[in-house]
C-alpha cells in the first residue's frame, strides 16, 4: 500500500514519468528485482523490469503507464496528489484509478514472487510506460516495441477490465477488456459564403450551417455494426446464436436492459462514435466565415477503414447542407485478443472462484497501449485488474474525473490475482 501512496503522490501530469519509474525501480531493487530505465527523452522514462524464466516457457508482461491526466484541485475533496486515505480505506488521487493502484499491485506481484525465489519457465516482466495518456510525444509503448523487440512476450495483463457486478436475471459477471476500439479523427466543414457580420442577410453564414449539421450529428451515439467483437460481447451475455436469434438491434436492446453499466458502454462499443468535439468559426468576429467547422472524435471498431468511417459521417450528415470532409490526424486502429486459451483460463477459473462472477468480454471503447503489443508482437493481451470493494460505479466516475479513488483491499487483491496469475502461466 506504501507503494501505491507513494506514486500517487507523484505529480506525473503527461510528463516527469522518470520520477515513476525511478521509484518503482528503487523498489523492486529492494526486493530483488532488477530493472532498467529506457528512455528517449530525459524526463519521461519507460521502466521494464524482469524476472527471467528457467526454460523456453510462455512469456508474461504485466503492463501500466506512469503517467496521469490533468486534475484541478478546486475540484477535489482532497488535493489530486495528497494520496490520502480516508478513515473508511478509500485511497484519494489522481491516479488512484488510472492507473497507479494497478501498476502498485503489478509491481508488488512481482516483488512478492522475487521474495519467494519464484522463478516461472518464461519470463515474466514488468512494463511501466510513459505518455499513454497523450501519446503524441512517441516516448512510451509506441516508441518502446520499436526500440526493445526484446520485450515481445506470449501474454500481457494490461488496464481495462475487473469490475464484477450482478445483471437483472441474478447472474454476477466482471468485465474482461479483449481489445480497444480505434480513433479516427473526421473534420466536418460547413460550406457557405463569406460576409460583414453587421449585415447577416448577405453571404451565407456557415456557422448556422454547421449548427444544423450538428443537429444531424447530435451526440454521436454509434449505429450497431454486426462485428465479431459484438457479438462476443452479446452472445457472453444472451447466449450463442443471439444476434441471429433476436437480430442485433434486439440484441443490443436486451444486453443493455441486463445493468445501467451495459447501458452505457455496450452502445458506446457498438459501432462507430463520432461525438462531437471541437469546433471552427471565423477569426474575426465581424466577418461570416465561409467556412465553420467541427471535428469529431470518431472511435472505430478493430478493422474498420477510414473510408468505412468517412461513409458514417456522410450517411448521418445526408445531403442538404453542403459541406466537406477530411481526416483531422491519421487514424490509430484497435485490434483484439481471442477470448480463449491459457490466459484466458486463468482469469477465468480465479473469477469464478475469487469473485463468483463468469467472464464477460468487452472492448475498451478509448485507448491502451495493448494495441502496439498486439500489433508488434502478436501478444495475447487482455485488461484485468479485480475490483471487489470499490463500487463499480465509484471507479468509472474516477477515470478523467475529480475525486478518483480507490479502496485499499482492492489493491491487495490485484496484487494477489497477479501473484497467482505470474504461478499458474508461468509455472
Amino acid at each position: 500500500m506504501a507503494l501505491a501512496v507513494e506514486l500517487i503522490a507523484i505529480d506525473s501530469t503527461n510528463g516527469n514519468e522518470t520520477v515513476v519509474a525511478e521509484c518503482l525501480a528503487a523498489y523492486l531493487s529492494a526486493n530483488g528485482v532488477e530493472s532498467e530505465l529506457i528512455a528517449r527523452e530525459p524526463a519521461r522514462a519507460n521502466l521494464v523490469a524482469r524476472i527471467p524464466g528457467t526454460g523456453d516457457g510462455p512469456s508474461l508482461a504485466f503492463v501500466g503507464h506512469s503517467d496521469v491526466v490533468p486534475a484541478d484541485p478546486r475540484d477535489w475533496t482532497h488535493p489530486p496528489f495528497a494520496a490520502v486515505i480516508d478513515d473508511t480505506g478509500y485511497l484519494w488521487g489522481r491516479g488512484a484509478v488510472d492507473m497507479k493502484n494497478e501498476v502498485a499491485a503489478r509491481a508488488a506481484a512481482m516483488a512478492s514472487l522475487a521474495r519467494a525465489g519464484w522463478r516461472g519457465t518464461g519470463d515474466l516482466l514488468l512494463v511501466v510506460v510513459a505518455d499513454e495518456e497523450d501519446g503524441s510525444a512517441f516516448v512510451g509503448m509506441n516508441w518502446l516495441v520499436d526500440e526493445r523487440p526484446d520485450l515481445a512476450t506470449t501474454y500481457a495483463l494490461n488496464e481495462g477490465g475487473g469490475f464484477p457486478f450482478a445483471l437483472v436475471d441474478g447472474r454476477r459477471v466482471v468485465e474482461v477488456s479483449i481489445g480497444e476500439k480505434g480513433t479516427c479523427p473526421v473534420r466536418v466543414d460547413a460550406i457557405g459564403e463569406a460576409g460583414h457580420a453587421s449585415t447577416p442577410t448577405l453571404g451565407d453564414n456557415a456557422v448556422p450551417l454547421l449548427g444544423r449539421l450538428l443537429a444531424r450529428l447530435g451526440q454521436g451515439v454509434a449505429e450497431p455494426l454486426d462485428h465479431p467483437a459484438v457479438r462476443v460481447m452479446l452472445e457472453s451475455l444472451l447466449g450463442d446464436g443471439a444476434v441471429e436469434r433476436l437480430g442485433l438491434v434486439e440484441a443490443l436492446r436486451q444486453a443493455c436492459a441486463l445493468h445501467p453499466t451495459l447501458a452505457e458502454s455496450l452502445p458506446a462499443v457498438a459501432g462507430t462514435t463520432m461525438a462531437p468535439t471541437l469546433l471552427h468559426g471565423s477569426t474575426a468576429r465581424n466577418v461570416m466565415p465561409a467556412r465553420a467547422g467541427v471535428e469529431l472524435d470518431c472511435r472505430i471498431l478493430p478493422g474498420t477503414t477510414e473510408a468505412e468511417v468517412l461513409d458514417a459521417v456522410r450517411l448521418r450528415l445526408g445531403d442538404e447542407v453542403a459541406y466537406e470532409l477530411s481526416l483531422a490526424e491519421p487514424a490509430v486502429h484497435g485490434n483484439a485478443s481471442v477470448a480463449e486459451g491459457p490466459l484466458w483460463d486463468v482469469v477465468r477459473d480465479w473469477s469464478l472462484a475469487t469473485l463468483g462472477a463468469q467472464m464477460f468480454p468487452t472492448l475498451c471503447s478509448g485507448f491502451t497501449d495493448s494495441v502496439y503489443l498486439r500489433r508488434s508482437f502478436g501478444t495475447v493481451a487482455y485488461g484485468f485488474s479485480p475490483f471487489s470493494t470499490t463500487p463499480t460505479e465509484v471507479v468509472e466516475a474516477g477515470y478523467h474525473n475529480a475525486d478518483e479513488r480507490i479502496h485499499i483491499d482492492d489493491i491487495a487483491l490485484s496484487a494477489d490475482f497477479h501473484t497467482h496469475a505470474a504461478r499458474t502461466l508461468l509455472g
